[in-house]
């Protein structure tokens, strides 16, 4: 029996702040579980494979798509480059970790040939995007197996697979695992799964939770999903993740949601909601892409910080364009414990023909109106767009669709409206950015 390591257990927790002026954006917290909204604190990881919680869409036809080149769609590459404005300076400048987050430079991936899975007790890093297929590299076991063990070091493990079906024609692959130290401190869980149903929908996910010695806590979500549109038959691709970590020595935590939304003819819609807090300190950043697949982009920022003793700044911008016609505008603003406010907006209209108008003003009484010979550049269309992501989501499309029970067909609710959105900040409720 393959010994698990003790030191993921023993290891200190891994804490990183670096500081920008007053605002500390870039709150490195190297842990990370977030209890699900609705089971928080789980005990072991559960497949989600109950009829009330597995996500059908059903097609507007009966058909299926099944090929990935049904699926490709060649986008043809904007020749619009550019020369960016400078724009008034932003505050809130959060520097991104470089590289992707690859789970296997933190511990072996589990196979059936180990004993028992190798510890996980690795939490998610901060400002790391959604991860690809082959960063998580989920291996679901082909047989069902329910085994568990000790190892030399006295920690514990478990490992469970099978297989669930539904009664309308949908099924759940899983495979879970998990494990303890000695002393019940530290723990782990891991879930992957693949879903499926007749209607082509698939899903590939994984679920990762733990804690420490310290009392450190984390939770990591991933997940794809292709679907069929019920509306316009195109073929999507949603890739999503979730990732949260509270510290247990001090107020200090942050959550984030990124998610991706790609078709077959070149719509794309990105974006992310974070929120962080470190004692007195607390922040917040939501941007979001929007590419409508015939030219039109709408891009935004918002980045707003406050302290307990009711200082608040913020800064935030939007630019719309189509057909090289379009604008920009933002606002850089400053709240001080008296709720004295300070400000500065500005926009910018580009007319298509070389010229742009350029206006702003402050509180302070600053002002500019101007038009200018400039060039305009915007990205028309996404730098990773429905061919890219098809190109990387090979073990999402390798999902085998199910067979269609008897007496089943495509649901038609016209009426839908949709579930109602959910809270985006688990730990907090943010205030609003416009002060």
């Amino acid at each position: 029996m393959d010994a698990t390591s003790s030191r993921g257990f023993s290891a200190a927790f891994d804490l990183k702040i670096r500081r920008f002026g007053a605002f500390p954006l870039h709150r490195r917290l190297d842990f990370g579980r977030r209890a699900d909204r609705h089971e928080r604190w789980r005990s072991g990881v559960r497949c989600c494979c109950s009829e009330t919680e597995f996500r059908k869409l059903a097609p507007a036809t009966g058909k299926k798509v099944e090929k990935i080149e049904e699926w490709r769609f060649e986008q043809k590459k904007s020749h619009r480059r550019s020369r960016i404005q400078a724009m008034p300076p932003k505050p809130f400048s959060s520097p991104r970790l470089r590289g992707a987050f690859k789970q296997n430079e933190f511990y072996p991936r589990c196979t059936p040939k180990n004993s028992g899975p190798q510890c996980r007790d690795t939490p998610p890093k901060r400002d790391t995007g959604i991860a690809s297929e082959k960063d998580w590299e989920i291996s679901l076991l082909n047989e069902n197996v329910n085994e568990s063990g000790t190892n030399e070091d006295g920690s514990t493990w478990y490992r469970e697979s099978g297989e669930e079906l539904g009664e309308n024609g949908y099924g759940c692959r899983w495979t879970r695992m998990g494990g303890q130290s000695q002393d019940s401190l530290s723990e782990w869980q891991e879930t992957w799964w693949e879903k499926s149903d007749w209607t082509g929908y698939k899903e590939l996910g994984v679920e990762k939770s733990g804690k420490n010695a310290e009392g450190d806590s984390w939770w990591e979500t991933w997940q794809e999903v292709l679907h069929q549109d019920e509306w316009s038959n195109l073929a999507r691709i949603e890739r999503s993740a979730q990732k949260q970590a509270k510290s247990g020595t001090e107020n200090a935590g942050w959550y984030e949601k990124w998610w991706e939304k790609y078709d077959a003819k070149g719509w794309t819609e990105k974006g992310a909601h974070k929120y962080g807090r470190l004692n007195e300190q607390s922040w917040w950043e939501k941007w979001g892409e929007h590419y409508d697949g015939r030219g039109s982009v709408v891009k935004w920022t918002d980045k707003w910080a406050e302290t307990e003793l009711g200082t608040k700044w913020g800064d935030k911008w939007e630019e719309k364009f189509f057909a090289g016609i379009g604008s920009r505008q933002g606002e850089t603003w400053h709240v001080s414990p008296t709720g004295d406010r300070w400000s500065r907006t500005w926009g910018e209209e580009h007319f298509g023909n070389g010229k742009v108008h350029k206006y702003g003003k402050s509180t302070t009484g600053e002002s500019w109106d101007i038009v200018v010979d400039e060039e305009t550049y915007y990205e028309a269309e996404p730098h990773y767009g429905w061919a890219d992501v098809v190109g990387n989501s090979s073990q999402l499309l390798s999902i085998q669709p199910r067979e269609r029970p008897p007496g089943v067909y495509p649901s038609l609710d016209f009426g839908s409206s949709g579930p109602a959105p959910q809270d985006d900040d688990p730990l907090d409720t943010p205030p609003s950015s416009s002060e």
